[in-house]
């Protein structure tokens, strides 16, 4: 799906006190990360400059208003001469950049074997590029705050490493015409999008197919959904909706739904029509 992201829906208690808990590691990482670059006598705008980042970001971190990447909790390691402490947060801060409902999901696709992912409503989260993801946060509302926004792109792009990742996934990507002609955005950004598609069509563990709206039959009229096969062969079923999801292990119900998404897929056009459609759309632009 777009988002991806899975778990309980944000308005149960379970939910809003693991947002806190999340919150209060985030914070507790940029305290150490203060207590260390005091020690080390160091202004904030030094240890910016020898990270490639702004005072402004380094306070940003410090205060566990944003969450840094891994490169940049590593660089902090050696430049305060951390001998490794603050290496030891980067799982914890990992989980946290994401919303507790997307934390379970994230971590099924760093382990999946297999995706098959069906959208209707926006392209999916693991083919965004980073201005189209950048407009589709800008979109949300209640509007997010600048730092959370920077934080949700950045781990949004982070997961686009699953196409890179060692043993190789498969990754089929199922995404209705109207998905792909929503200028969210605006027509430069739609255009970048378009692009982005077409080379990531081309990776060979990657299969992309259109559902056109000329189509008279589909069976994914349910809503977006995904399903994860993990390493160990065990499958999942995510649905999302409204910031609500669920992640289902019934085997009957894990089946039934990978077996929805082939039908589905056979309905739509094929990979290389896919693409040559896909064409098609940028050449209208």
């Amino acid at each position: 799906m777009a988002e991806t992201e899975s778990g309980a829906g944000p308005d149960s208690g379970g939910t809003r006190m693991a947002d806190k808990t999340a919150q209060g590691v985030v914070a507790a990482f940029g305290q150490t990360m203060k207590t260390l670059r005091l020690r080390a006598g160091m202004e904030r705008q030094e240890l910016g400059r020898r990270l490639g980042y702004s005072a402004a970001t380094i306070a940003s971190f410090e205060q566990g208003r944003r969450i840094p990447s891994p490169r940049a909790i590593d660089g902090a390691d050696e430049v305060l001469a951390a001998e490794g402490l603050l290496k030891l947060w980067k799982e914890e801060l990992e989980r946290a950049q994401y919303p507790v409902f997307f934390q379970g999901m994230a971590q099924l696709e760093k382990q999946a074997l297999e995706l098959l992912e069906y959208d209707a409503l926006l392209i999916n989260g693991l083919l965004q590029t980073e201005d189209y993801t950048r407009a589709l946060f800008a979109m949300r509302r209640p509007a997010l705050d600048p730092d959370t926004v920077e934080q949700r792109v950045s781990a949004r792009l982070a997961r686009q490493a699953v196409f890179d990742r060692r043993p190789t996934p498969l990754l089929s990507f199922v995404m209705t015409e109207a998905v792909l002609r929503h200028r969210y955005g605006g027509k430069q950004v739609l255009r970048g999008q378009l692009e982005h598609l077409l080379l990531t069509g081309h990776r060979p563990n990657v299969e992309l197919q259109v559902m056109p709206v000329e189509c008279e039959d589909n069976a994914g009229m349910g809503g977006p959904f995904t399903v994860v096969t993990r390493l160990d062969g065990k499958r999942f079923l995510y649905v999302e909706a409204q910031a609500t999801s669920k992640l289902e292990t019934d085997p009957e119900q894990t089946s039934l739904a990978a077996a929805r998404y082939g039908i589905i897929r056979s309905q739509a056009l094929t990979p290389r029509e896919s693409l040559n459609f896909i064409e098609k759309l940028l050449g209208e632009l």
